[in-house]
């Protein structure tokens, strides 16, 4: 069965929002191998709808580099209950998040990597189907901004790796309790 691995950005205030302004002065080469090495033990993309607009903006004008190359050309799985069409390799999942999901982990292959946290996460988390959460926590406070879980019941994990960056982020390994 695949695992479904989340990866998300997160500031030391818990926010999630706009790392593209927060982010940047962190993101050096020891970064990008560790993101590599997320991206290329999956062969799929979950992405909730707004993660995936903004990923269709930006990745596709993007090429020529390994990791933009194998972003562009893995399938995508949207979940959204108001977009009409996908384009950028992308198959909607309009109908039960959670069903279509262990669907595609039951499917033979490597990992889905599922960026960016949201109303998705509720959805996932309620059933179990997050196998791992690698929070990548920035040394710097956004002061405001959407929050990492927000409206996520209370939820125990298990600590399984920590990874420091020589730019001060630390990536947190989770795994559900």
């Amino acid at each position: 069965m695949r695992k479904l691995v989340e990866s998300t950005f997160v500031t030391l205030d818990g926010v999630i929002s706009s790392p593209e302004e927060w982010g940047p002065p962190y993101w050096n080469d020891e970064h990008n191998a560790y993101a590599h090495g997320l991206l290329f033990a999956s062969d799929a993309l979950l992405l909730g709808r707004e993660t995936y607009e903004g990923f269709a903006e930006a990745w596709p004008s993007r090429t020529g580099d390994e990791y933009s190359d194998r972003i562009n050309s893995l399938p995508k799985y949207v979940a959204s209950n108001t977009l009409q069409d996908t384009k950028w390799n992308a198959e909607l999942i309009a109908g039960d998040v959670a069903d279509e999901v262990v669907k595609l982990k039951q499917q033979p292959g490597q990992n889905i990597l599922k960026f960016g946290t949201g109303e998705l996460d509720r959805t996932l988390m309620q059933n179990g189907l997050i196998d791992e959460f690698h929070f990548w926590l920035f040394p710097v406070v956004a002061g405001s901004g959407q929050r990492l879980l927000d409206g996520i019941d209370i939820t125990h994990l298990n600590l399984a790796a920590t990874k420091t960056l020589s730019t001060g982020i630390v990536v947190l390994t989770y795994t559900p309790k």
